[in-house]
């Protein structure tokens, strides 16, 4: 199954879950995001990314360097604990 096929199966399952008040509120801060232009701004497949040194969830400094002599790397920003 693609990436694609995955998220669609996944908004699909997380449709039916959420109230359509909430829904409401959520596509309205997703429509003044794109609106705001912020899309723009942001980097798409294959910009370059500036190097960097982040701690990662157990708290270890990792440098994308190391990562990237390992070969592609793909960034996921963990928000913490809600």
């Amino acid at each position: 199954m693609s990436l694609a096929e995955r998220l669609a199966k996944q908004r699909e399952a997380s449709a039916g879950r959420i109230p359509p008040e909430r829904k409401a509120i959520m596509e309205a801060a997703t429509g003044a995001l794109r609106d705001s232009g912020i899309l723009d701004q942001a980097k798409q497949i294959g910009d370059a990314f500036p190097a960097f040194a982040l701690p990662n969830a157990a708290g270890e400094t990792v440098r994308s360097d190391d990562l990237l002599a390992k070969g592609p790397l793909v960034l996921t920003i963990f928000r913490g604990v809600w």
